[in-house]
């Protein structure tokens, strides 16, 4: 199990750094305003679509993590029964509209993911390619699984990805190594204190990243060049 370090805590506020005549400046009447405290919507993502697969019980419990955490309204989107077609249109299918609306309305992802061949599932790159504004200036986090490293190689590829996107990845990640081993039979970690803790500090990093970039999308839009 993988266990991240400290976290910082949550802010709705954004105070600029500098300094005027020797003095620290201070924020505008603008600059200083709070949003509106409200949930933050969290799209959960199970990437497996494989026969037998682990993904939808990690997923499971990890959505309970995020619910008990308290700032965030949970969505599990699972890609097993999602429209998702492979062949990319100029024109998405309308079957797409569910999932894009979905994605459109989150203010941070969750990619719970295994690792195949030293990378990610062919349909978590197909739901990515599907869609561009959507994922722009939001925060990912990632869940993984796998054998010896614990899907850390999806991760770190899905990364370079999601970063052409315009997406902010999260550095620390919730990781199980040897799932068949350290997830039970019930659909929980053998160690659920451990994994609760772990799964805690990733929250805690994807609250304070979707506070912030959601009070800079409300203020400006995104400058994002195709």
């Amino acid at each position: 199990m993988q266990i991240p370090g400290d976290s910082g805590a949550p802010t709705a506020v954004i105070v600029p750094v500098g300094e005027i005549a020797g003095a620290q400046s201070r924020p505008s009447a603008e600059q200083a305003q709070v949003l509106p405290e409200r949930a933050l919507r969290l799209a959960v993502v199970v990437a497996s679509v494989r026969e037998g697969r682990l993904g939808a019980a990690v997923a499971s419990w990890f959505s309970d993590e995020a619910k008990r955490h308290g700032r965030f309204d949970v969505d599990l989107i699972d890609l097993a029964t999602a429209s998702l077609p492979l062949g990319l249109t100029n024109d998405p299918p309308s079957e797409l509209m569910d999932v894009t609306s979905r994605l459109e309305s989150a203010d941070a992802f969750v990619v719970v993911t295994p690792e195949y061949n030293h990378s990610f599932p062919a349909s978590i790159k197909s739901l990515i390619d599907w869609h561009f504004s959507q994922w722009r200036a939001k925060p990912v986090g990632f869940v993984s699984y796998g054998g010896r490293s614990g899907g850390v190689r999806a991760v770190e590829a899905l990364r370079l990805v999601l970063a052409e996107m315009h997406a902010v990845t999260i550095r620390d990640t919730v990781s199980f190594p040897m799932v068949w081993e350290t997830f039970g039979d019930d659909g929980r970690p053998v160690d659920e204190e451990e994994s609760a803790a772990a799964a805690q500090a990733l929250l805690d990093q994807l609250a304070w990243w979707a506070t912030a970039l959601l009070q800079a999308r409300t203020r400006s839009p995104y400058p994002a060049h195709a």
